[in-house]
């Protein structure tokens, strides 16, 4: 399966892109690094700057049907950045719209909120995106990993910390 992950240019949490990445390739599918610009994005540890991985593809170059699903890493400022792209936005809704898998973890909610694709879903975040998801729609709940079957399958997850409950859920879901 070829698997689209979503990032702005920075601020993206490494692990959060890294720990699912790896997963994947363990798997045997095939993860693309798509962000909003060429080049590089430049990956953060918490507030610290850490690695720098190489773009892919570009955002506004792909379609959602050039992939099987799609993961959102999480960071603070990766997911607010994204949300003030209106192409990445609406590569996002475009993979709801097709019934594709979609996993976000940490604060990446975020740019679901942006692409009004939570409303009915339950799911879960970072806690302080508990009233936006609310406010938009969606269900908030504080677990480790949530798995949302509606128009199509939402794996969401709160932190780092549930990277191994985050990974699993993702290769059980890409995979159905």
């Amino acid at each position: 399966m070829r698997i689209a992950f979503l990032t702005a240019p920075e601020g993206v949490e490494q692990v959060e892109l890294t720990d699912p990445w790896q997963a994947l390739v363990d798997a045997g599918h095939e993860p693309v690094l798509v962000s909003t610009k060429p080049g590089h994005i430049q990956a953060f540890k918490h507030l610290d700057k850490a690695d720098t991985f190489p773009v892919d593809a570009v955002v506004s170059q792909v379609e959602a049907d050039s992939f099987d699903g799609l993961v959102l890493p999480g960071g603070v400022a990766n997911p607010d950045f994204l949300r003030m792209d209106e192409r990445a936005v609406e590569f996002i809704r475009d993979f709801f719209g097709q019934g594709r898998p979609v996993a976000a973890i940490c604060h990446a909610p975020w740019t679901l909120v942006e692409a009004d694709v939570v409303r009915g879903r339950t799911l879960t975040s970072w806690p302080s995106l508990r009233t936006d998801i609310g406010n938009a729609g969606g269900t908030w709940v504080d677990e480790q990993v949530r798995v949302d079957h509606g128009q199509n399958t939402l794996v969401t997850s709160r932190k780092p910390g549930d990277l191994k409950a985050f990974d699993e859920a993702i290769l059980t879901e890409f995979a159905a």
